[in-house]
Order: structure tokens, then C-alpha cells, then sequence
């Protein structure tokens, strides 16, 4: 069977793929690069480049997300929420031809498929201050 060429398609399969590998390393104990090494199927190279870049940067994407998480440290997030904002400020950050609006709308997807309506809201603002941090007033391509 074929990947589907659909860059959207693709990517948003490749986010639910990453966020299931992150949350199960962590909820494992288990290293993110292991965790990755252990699947039994070669994920797509889009979540592949998402875990592998959350696992090379988690200390400065910690930070960001612990600037605009008020009352909240990632160590007392639900692991969905941390694993989510992880990758969220990891696009926004390293991958600048995925576009804003695309990271914002799945993350606040994933986040209401995979954890609470509040964690939806909570998720939503906090990618929305670090996107406009980040990214500032860069539009995205139409």
C-alpha cells in the first residue's frame, strides 16, 4: 500500500503517529529515540522528523511552553497535553514551511480526540501565544 500524497492528509496522520510515540515513551519510561526504534512499522518520515525533533530539543521547547502555560509547569500537564505542545512549538519553531494556522487547528484537534474539552481550550491558548512569539505577524502562505 501507497502513502498517500496528500501533504495535509499525510501530516496529520503523522502528528496522531508522533503524539501516540511520544506519549507511550513516556508513560513507558522509556527513551523517545527507543520508543521511536521500536515501532513496528517505519512511521511516516513527517512524524519520524517530529519525534526525532521533540526528543533533540525538549529542554528549550519545555521552556517555551512553561513561559505561556501560567500556573502550569509540563511536569504537572497530562502527558497528551505535554506531548501535543511539544510537538506544536516544535513545528512552529524548527519547520517553517508547515503553516500556522495548520499547526494550530490539528493540535487543538488532537487535543479534543485525545484528552479533554478544557485540555482543547488550554492547548489552543497556549500554541496561539507561542505561534505569535515565534512566528509573530508572518502570514502564512495561502
Amino acid at each position: 500500500m501507497s502513502r498517500p500524497t496528500d501533504p495535509t492528509g499525510s501530516r496529520r496522520e503523522a502528528r496522531e503517529t508522533a503524539l501516540e510515540i511520544l506519549y507511550a515513551a513516556e508513560v513507558r519510561e522509556i527513551d523517545i529515540l527507543e520508543m521511536l526504534a521500536g515501532q513496528p512499522v517505519v512511521p511516516a518520515d513527517y512524524a519520524v522528523a517530529l519525534v526525532e525533533g521533540v526528543a533533540g530539543s525538549l529542554d528549550e521547547l519545555d521552556g517555551v511552553i512553561g513561559r505561556y502555560a501560567e500556573g502550569w509547569t509540563t511536569d504537572r500537564m497530562p502527558t497528551v497535553d505535554r506531548a501535543l505542545l511539544r510537538m506544536a512549538v516544535y513545528e512552529l519553531a524548527h519547520l517553517d514551511d508547515v503553516p500556522t494556522a495548520a499547526v494550530l487547528a490539528e493540535v487543538v484537534e488532537l487535543a479534543g480526540k485525545y484528552s479533554t474539552e478544557r485540555s482543547s481550550r488550554f492547548v489552543n491558548g497556549v500554541v496561539s501565544g507561542i505561534a505569535g512569539e515565534l512566528r509573530g505577524s508572518k502570514s502564512d502562505p495561502a
